[in-house]
């Protein structure tokens, strides 16, 4: 009896640190984070021949990668530009400060791939598409707050 208490009570202690392990953030101390740079300077304005009516920039809820209505709409028309003017594009993946820095340019990188798989989709040729994240690093505007979050959680297409 005493050995079968002893066992539920070691697997219940077991089960109670693994749960504590995976409910926790592993942060690493920001000296060893290392990030890259894109030399952006070829992209600067846009080459793409959409009407520039068409938004070339589209906006993602908290923590998601889903591409809205108008967001599909837009790109779209770019695709059907894309596909007749074999036009280089960049795609710029960006997140709002929330978030580990790791975990920013993930989300930023899947955002650009979700409007590459779109454009691909839609008939534009892989070749043609470059995805790049920045996460939270170049923020579209300061503030800490939902109206300027909104507005960093963007892909831009350049």
């Amino acid at each position: 009896m005493k050995i079968t208490t002893y066992k539920y009570s070691a697997i219940a202690l077991i089960s109670s640190v693994l749960l504590a392990g995976c409910s926790s953030v592993a942060t690493m101390p920001s000296d060893n984070i290392t990030t890259g740079s894109v030399d952006d300077s070829s992209i600067r304005g846009s080459s793409i021949g959409t009407d520039s009516r068409v938004s070339r920039v589209f906006y993602f809820e908290f923590d998601k990668v889903v591409l809205n209505a108008e967001a599909r709409s837009a790109l779209r028309l770019h695709a059907q530009n894309l596909q007749s003017n074999r036009i280089n594009i960049r795609l710029l993946g960006h997140a709002d400060e929330r978030g580990s820095r790791e975990y920013n340019m993930a989300l930023g990188e899947s955002r650009g791939n979700a409007v590459r798989d779109f454009l691909i989709q839609e008939g534009v040729n892989r070749s043609l598409i470059e995805v790049v994240s920045y996460g939270e690093e170049q923020a579209a505007v300061s503030g800490s707050e939902e109206g300027s979050w909104a507005l960093n959680r963007r892909v831009e297409l350049k």
